[in-house]
């Protein structure tokens, strides 16, 4: 039986001239594309000359369409595409791309805008280690429950939110979280683009008097609490040998002792070659 690959296509979260040639390319060539909303990618498709057959695949119907795209993968290929950015990454698509690999095709991403990590980098604050958390819980109580199991993590927070709950979620990051540096983008990549880098407190104060407009990713900088002590050489060092002996990957084993140790990640790599060299 053929086995067709299913192409996880990201598009554009708001200027079209965000998507890939690669993208086009693989739009224009696969025999079914499975949309969020086929409304809103018709417009995308149509602007590019695209006529690829697609069929919806969005929240409330992800586990009833399965069997059709899973039947349109053993035909040919199929792209999965969300309304915007990244599919699958708080968007439907996990459970397609289990079944799919469960069924043995093939899954491909092919990279291209995501509103998350877009605001991140711009954000000013360290990139080095995040957590992507999607939306913030709608009820008041679960939204606070929420923040209270992230507030010791040294982490910078990701967040979507709308605009109508802006305010109550700025108010209750303050409130646990403390006056922390964050970033609020607001319309990325689009006309009214504009990111806010500012205290949460800044923030609620911003918004209390300008009413907000567009959808917004908020970046939140880690707890401090959790900052590690900077180890000993000697303790390193054995921590290194502890390492190797097991057998660890040089890389992998760097970057795990970087975040425990604090040390830089080059000085924890020159120990390591260093340890190598001297055992050979």
């Amino acid at each position: 039986m053929p086995m067709g690959t299913l192409y996880l296509v990201a598009t554009p979260i708001g200027n079209l001239e965000d998507i890939t040639t690669r993208a086009l390319r693989i739009l224009g060539e696969v025999s079914l594309i499975a949309a969020e909303d086929t409304r809103q990618t018709r417009k995308l498709l149509t602007h590019f000359d695209i006529h690829t057959p697609s069929t919806s695949y969005y929240e409330h119907n992800k586990l009833s369409k399965l069997d059709k795209v899973l039947r349109a993968l053993e035909a040919g290929n199929v792209a999965l595409v969300s309304d915007a950015g990244t599919p699958g990454l708080n968007d439907p698509g996990y459970e397609l791309v289990r079944a799919a690999l469960q069924a043995g095709h093939t899954v491909s991403p092919l990279p291209g805008a995501c509103a998350p990590i877009s605001a991140l980098v711009a954000s000013g604050l360290p990139t080095d280690s995040f957590l992507f958390m999607g939306y913030l819980p709608r009820k008041t109580s679960e939204r606070r429950q929420f923040i209270e199991s992230l507030e010791s993590l040294p982490y910078t927070l990701i967040f979507l939110e709308s605009p109508h709950r802006l305010v109550d979620a700025l108010s209750d990051l303050e409130t646990i979280l403390g006056d922390r540096q964050m970033a609020v983008a607001r319309e990325l990549t689009k006309v009214h683009e504009e990111i806010l880098r500012l205290s949460i407190a800044e923030a609620r104060r911003h918004f209390d008097e300008n009413a907000p407009r567009g959808e917004f990713t908020l970046v939140v900088a880690g707890s401090r609490q959790q900052e590690p002590k900077k180890w000993s050489e000697p303790h390193l060092m054995s921590a290194i040998m502890a390492g190797l002996n097991r057998e660890e990957a040089s890389a992998a084993l760097a970057a795990r002792l970087t975040s425990e140790s604090g040390w830089e990640r080059r000085e924890v790599y020159d120990l390591i070659s260093m340890i190598k060299d001297q055992t050979r």
